[in-house]
């Protein structure tokens, strides 16, 4: 499994959207249950805050999850995928530390 966003590797065909909508162009997988709430989404784009993002998506997302169960539903070859450039911070690097900490797996930035 690897993270990356739409625009380097939305063409793949092993791509999963992880983000509430995809462009229009992409004809990939959705795997929404991974996707932000728009409340705290909304709210960091306005303050920017890291932190508290993090949280919200804990408590009102990953914690209802089971992150063997989303694994395996995803496949160890898939590439999650959401808008933010590589480096910049964004929920697809949580779920991955999220996996990584969970599974002891490794799951790179493409």
């Amino acid at each position: 499994m690897k993270t990356s966003n739409y625009y380097i590797s939305g063409r793949e065909s092993n791509a999963v959207s992880i983000a509430a909508k995809a462009p229009d162009w992409f004809k990939g997988r959705q795997y929404k249950k991974l996707a932000p709430k728009y409340h705290f989404f909304k709210k960091y784009k306005l303050d920017g805050d890291e932190e508290s993002y993090t949280r919200q998506y804990y408590k009102e997302v990953l914690d209802k999850l089971d992150p063997k169960e989303a694994f395996e539903e995803l496949g160890e070859d898939a590439t999650l995928l959401c808008w933010e450039k590589p480096g910049n911070f964004c929920h697809r690097r949580i779920v991955a530390e999220w996996l990584e900490k969970a599974l002891g797996v490794t799951i790179e930035e493409a």
